[in-house]
């Protein structure tokens, strides 16, 4: 019989579904993976998500409120915002890392 301890779970869990970081300046701003947020960020960004696929979305003020849900602070968030100034190829291109990075994260756990 296999046998874990909770810090082999932990550590599992976070190869499979840990944060993708982006460097801003002097800072690592850390957007949770999905899975590891809770339930009412989960919630938050599946709404978020929904919203973005209207015709008439502001789709710079969502992404930027889907960053807000997913990042570990609100600070850090505000940080990359603020340093990303609106620009909504550069928020889409973050939010296209980071889907690429929790879909990675799915896959990998799937075929465990």
């Amino acid at each position: 019989m296999a046998s874990y301890t909770l810090d082999d779970i932990r550590a599992a869990a976070e190869r499979k579904y840990g944060s993708t970081d982006i460097v801003c300046g002097e800072d690592t701003v850390r957007l949770l993976n999905p899975l590891r947020l809770p339930k009412t960020r989960r919630d938050t960004l599946l709404g978020l998500q929904e919203e973005m696929g209207k015709e008439d979305a502001d789709q710079a003020e969502l992404l930027a409120q889907a960053i807000r849900t997913i990042a570990e602070s609100e600070k850090s968030a505000d940080k990359l915002l603020d340093a990303v100034a609106g620009d909504l190829a550069i928020l889409a291109e973050i939010f296209g890392h980071y889907g690429e990075s929790t879909q990675a994260g799915e896959a990998s756990a799937s075929q465990d």
